[in-house]
This record gives C-alpha cells, sequence and structure tokens, in this order.
C-alpha cells in the first residue's frame, strides 16, 4: 500500500484520509488529556481564538505550546499534564505544529490525530476502516521532524501487520533534534519526563478521530480493541 509522507506546506489537495502527526508534543498531550477524563479537545487556529473560544463557552479549558500565560489553564507537556484532573471537560488546544497540521486537513472525509503513544491504536483503526492509502502529515520541521516521520513510517508498517519491531522507530525519535531540544531545555512548558513520556509505545488503547463539528474542528478518542489472538489450531 503506497502512503504518502507529507509536511504542512506540501498539502495542496484535500487527502481522503489523512493521519497528522505531532509526537513531541502535541498528540501526545491530547491523549494525556483523555486519559485525564478530557471529553473533547476543540483545535484552535490562534491563540487568540483559543482564548475567545474559552470565554465563550462556561467551563471551557485553554492549553498552549510555551511558557503559562495569563488565561491558559495548561501549557503542551505530557509531564505537567499527567497529574491534572479534567474530568468531563473541554479543552481548547493551539501548537505551533500539531494543531495547525490538522486544521489544514480539517475537511478531510477522514483525519486522525496521532503519535506513538496511539500509534497502535490508530494503525488498527486504519485497518478495520480498510481506509486505503493514508496521507501522513508530519507537522515538525518543514515535514522533515524525524520523531514524526519515524512514527508515521512505524503506523504504516503496523497497518500492513502487527508484527513490527518498535525499537528502531523509537531510537530514531530520541535521537531527534525536537527530542534533544526537550532534554536540553530549549523549549519552555517542559517537564524533565517530556521525552520519556512521548516514547511511551501504545500508552492508551484510542485512536484519535478530527471531525468538523459546527463550524469547529473537534478531537475525540475512539476506543479501538486489540486484535483477538488466533484460534487454537487454526492456520
Amino acid at each position: 500500500m503506497e502512503h504518502h509522507f507529507v509536511g504542512i506546506p506540501e498539502l495542496t489537495d484535500v487527502p481522503p484520509v489523512a493521519v497528522v502527526i505531532d509526537v513531541m508534543r502535541a498528540f501526545t498531550v491530547a491523549a494525556w488529556a483523555f486519559s485525564r477524563g478530557v471529553e473533547r479537545i476543540v483545535l484552535a487556529s490562534t491563540e487568540s481564538e483559543a482564548l475567545a473560544l474559552k470565554e465563550s463557552r462556561s467551563g471551557w479549558l485553554a492549553l498552549k505550546d510555551g511558557a503559562p500565560a495569563a488565561g491558559f489553564d495548561a501549557v503542551n507537556s505530557p509531564g505537567l499534564l499527567r497529574s491534572r484532573d479534567f474530568a468531563g471537560r473541554t479543552l481548547v488546544q493551539k501548537t505551533t505544529a500539531g494543531t495547525v497540521g490538522a486544521l489544514a486537513v480539517a475537511n478531510a472525509p477522514l483525519v486522525l490525530c496521532a503519535s506513538f503513544v496511539v500509534a497502535g491504536p490508530t494503525a488498527r483503526f486504519l485497518q478495520n476502516e480498510d481506509s486505503g492509502p493514508v496521507t501522513f502529515v508530519v507537522t515538525g520541521e518543514g515535514g522533515q521532524a524525524d520523531e514524526d516521520l519515524a512514527c508515521a513510517e512505524y503506523i504504516g508498517q503496523r497497518m500492513a501487520g502487527d508484527d513490527v519491531e518498535a525499537a528502531p522507530y523509537l531510537h530514531r525519535a530520541r535521537t531527534s533534534r525536537a527530542a534533544a531540544d526537550l532534554a536540553g531545555g530549549l523549549r519552555s512548558g517542559f517537564h524533565p519526563d517530556d521525552v520519556d513520556l512521548c516514547l511511551e509505545i501504545d500508552r492508551f488503547p484510542f485512536a484519535m478521530v478530527a471531525r468538523r463539528e459546527e463550524s469547529l474542528t473537534v478531537l475525540r478518542p475512539v476506543p479501538v480493541p486489540d486484535l483477538p489472538p488466533p484460534a487454537r489450531g487454526s492456520g
């Protein structure tokens, strides 16, 4: 199956199936937010829009890249998010790359957002949908971020068969520029565990599907069960 791997600047047409990858850190953070009880994530195009959406709806929260700022309730760090309680809340997310990529393909018939922590469920979801070729949107570094490309390639291989060794893909991500920047404290809004948390393969049992709801692009978790083991004596 011939998948396509593109950066945000290379998107010219609306693909039939898009998987938007941001390993460090937007879609690792989104998965952690869902695990901490968030009901849905609304993707915003600007920080101003994120704050406006938050202020217009009672109980909504807002999250951004970088250092904490007035009006925002959280930052784009899995380490700083993992102990929070967001039960039943709506979170508005604006990041530098991940949310930009998702909004760029928001009109595609099927859009998933992914990182290593939901890679296996994402692949199984696409298998179940019999989706055909996928356009993987590699959001970091103009489409050159090795951690995002490694994750995209891993999901593509998992779609072809579950017997895929994750270690080489995780090694590429761990030795990427983004991982070095995070480990070196060069990105604000950072927790020392962020790199490790971004590289936990299949930590969560759901895929994350983005759909248009009214005028908003909304990300929700979709549980994806493990494939049952083959019956004894089959084959």
